[in-house]
């Protein structure tokens, strides 16, 4: 006897599950809410799954949060065209940087990795490579990594957190409290508001900056021909 189409069960269409798609889906959750909300139960209901079916793919929350940081790395550009060593690293950072500004979770949880994936090394090889390659002795590379810290991935800890910008009212009333104690920080905090001299902070402004001026310095102790 035929059974007639519509009898049939429907086919379950959903892609099987891989550790490639379950760390995808702790990117974009990541991405969209927050690191605090990337659970494994949460994870399972953003995939559809049951949350012990994910520990087929990753052991456990650690191993997750190592896979979505190798999994961000990885998006890093390492095909520039740059003209010299300069360039491309610069090209190379910058393109970092923007790659973090997607994922705003990032630079707090690759702080806290001890377990690098193979992203890591492989992104570092690359950045290795172009100081090498640039004529930078092995102990002069060494010395790079450790100035460039953790801009070589797209960010960098400030001293203390100015994205809060005083508004020029705040920023006056601020300056005349502390004016005849603290004179040298008074003057700034009236400087960097959005009226002031130096206008409200750019962090984009502010890491290519800062970039800039270590690559100038670093360019100043390759020898000379």
């Amino acid at each position: 006897m035929k059974i007639p189409v519509g009898a049939l069960p429907a086919a379950d269409v959903r892609p099987r599950l891989s550790r490639e798609r379950v760390v995808e889906a702790a990117v974009a959750l990541a991405d969209r809410e927050s690191i605090e909300a990337v659970s494994m139960r949460r994870l399972a209901q953003e995939l559809g799954s049951e949350p012990m079916s994910l520990y087929t793919h990753v052991r456990n929350k650690e191993d997750l949060l190592d896979a979505m940081v190798d999994a961000v790395i990885d998006e890093f550009p390492r095909d520039v065209d740059g003209d010299d060593w300069k360039a491309s690293l610069r090209q190379t950072v910058l393109g970092a940087r923007r790659v973090i500004l997607g994922h705003p979770w990032m630079p707090r949880v690759v702080e806290t990795r001890t377990t690098p994936g193979p992203a890591v090394p492989r992104y570092f090889n690359w950045i290795i490579g172009v100081l090498r390659e640039g004529g930078f002795s092995l102990e002069q590379t060494h010395h790079a990594l450790h100035i460039l810290g953790s801009r070589v991935l797209g960010f960098t800890q400030d001293a203390y957190d100015d994205s809060g910008d005083l508004s020029p009212e705040e920023a006056a009333a601020f300056a005349g409290q502390i004016r005849d104690t603290m004179p040298y920080v008074a003057e700034m905090a009236l400087s960097a508001t959005h009226d002031g001299p130096l206008g409200g902070c750019d962090s984009d402004l502010e890491f290519a900056f800062a970039l800039d001026f270590i690559l100038n310095g670093l360019e100043r102790i390759l020898p000379t021909e």
